[in-house]
């Protein structure tokens, strides 16, 4: 069907993927709206916006694109939500554009709506500037100075650029990595060093996790237990039925023995009594459920969790990240390395918006720094 959201986000990919480095659109203060939108990494939502209102304009023309809300009761409203949900999100996965795996709707500045969105609206988000430019987009459609179809496309042809230079550094970072790294291998403390150094970046509150995983894919071979896929990083425990961020297994067993939760911030005993309420209610039993914090652990709250044994016959640590790490390192010091590799691949491996590009193109310059000054 010619008018089928997905066929029109095909055709304007099609249309971004041939223009290339050439604009689609003629007015320059339109072009550099766009391009503010889709290259502030401190905000994603606004681009994810933009898609979903332009592609339910461009599907149902007698809407009011600044109308995303069915809450307004209008006619000509519509639920971008929906289109955000259903259609741009797998488009956005299928072709790995640099936009968040949420939906633009949940974010503060776009939730519990009910007003149309002029230009005079204030979101309260930030930067300003970024949602400042989303309402003059939607009003350049409404007033019929930009096509929506010239917007979702032009929006995508930004998108791909950006993918492609991300790509680009990367790869040219990787093979830089490659180059200089011959024989050197880091120390233990070299590489507890370098994790350290990367958790103090800003907006790190996937690594922890990540560096719990990379403990168990390095040391699988010895430990009889290995790690499960990790959920993502936006999912809740009650939308998954994962125990806690991570899950143990034995190696060609799926029942999980310990249960990992990882924090950025201290343990309160709270957090302790939900795990128990969890564990009682999973639906087998476990080994030991483990805390890891990046914050330093109170005597109390040790003690908290030891009476836990006894009240519930499974034991429930608090565990300091880079403590855990060192402790691995020099246990396992043979497969230091390799608990290294395996973290740079989930670093990696991981979406945008759980791993900022910013973030792991930090780790391979670190890494590289790191090594260069051992040889």
């Amino acid at each position: 069907m010619a008018n089928d959201p997905t066929n029109i986000l095909r055709l304007a990919f099609q249309r971004a993927a041939e223009s290339g480095t050439n604009s689609l659109i003629a007015e320059p203060e339109i072009r550099e709206q766009i391009e503010l939108i889709t290259r502030n990494t401190q905000n994603r939502a606004c681009t994810r916006f933009v898609l979903a209102c332009a592609l339910a304009k461009a599907h149902r023309p007698s809407v009011d694109i600044r109308k995303p809300y069915t809450e307004i009761g209008d006619a000509d409203a519509y639920s971008g939500r929906s289109y955000d949900e259903h259609y741009i999100l797998d488009f956005v996965i299928q072709h790995e554009l640099p936009c968040n795996m949420t939906t633009a709707f949940l974010t503060p500045a776009f939730r519990n709506r009910n007003i149309v969105l002029t230009p005079e609206v204030n979101l309260v988000g930030r930067p300003p500037v970024v949602y400042t430019a989303t309402l003059q987009l939607l009003n350049a459609v409404h007033t019929g100075k930009l096509s929506p179809e010239d917007l979702l496309a032009e929006t995508i042809r930004w998108l791909l650029i950006i993918r492609d230079e991300n790509r680009a550094r990367m790869r040219s970072l990787l093979a830089a990595l490659n180059a200089s790294r011959g024989e050197t291998m880091l120390s233990a403390e070299g590489i507890v060093t370098l994790i350290e150094q990367h958790l103090k970046l800003k907006r790190t509150s996937r690594l922890p996790v990540l560096v719990i995983a990379a403990i168990y894919q390095a040391a699988r071979d010895h430990l009889g237990e290995r790690v499960l896929p990790l959920e993502s990083h936006t999912a809740a425990d009650k939308q998954t039925g994962a125990l806690g961020d991570l899950q143990i297994t034995l190696v060609g067993d799926d029942q999980v023995v310990t249960g990992y939760e990882v924090k950025t911030r201290q343990i309160a005993k709270g957090d302790i009594d939900i795990a128990v309420s969890k564990i009682a209610h999973y639906h087998t039993r476990i080994d030991n459920y483990i805390f890891i914090t990046t914050e330093p652990v109170e005597r109390e709250i040790l003690e908290y969790a030891a009476e836990m044994y006894e009240k519930i016959g499974i034991e429930i640590a608090v565990l300091d990240c880079l403590g855990f790490l060192r402790h691995f390192l020099h246990l396992f010091y043979r497969v230091r390395m390799h608990f290294l590799e395996a973290y740079q691949r989930l670093v990696l491996a991981e979406p945008d918006s759980a791993v900022s590009y910013a973030l792991k193109e930090a780790f391979l310059a670190m890494r590289k720094a790191a090594e260069s000054s051992e040889n």
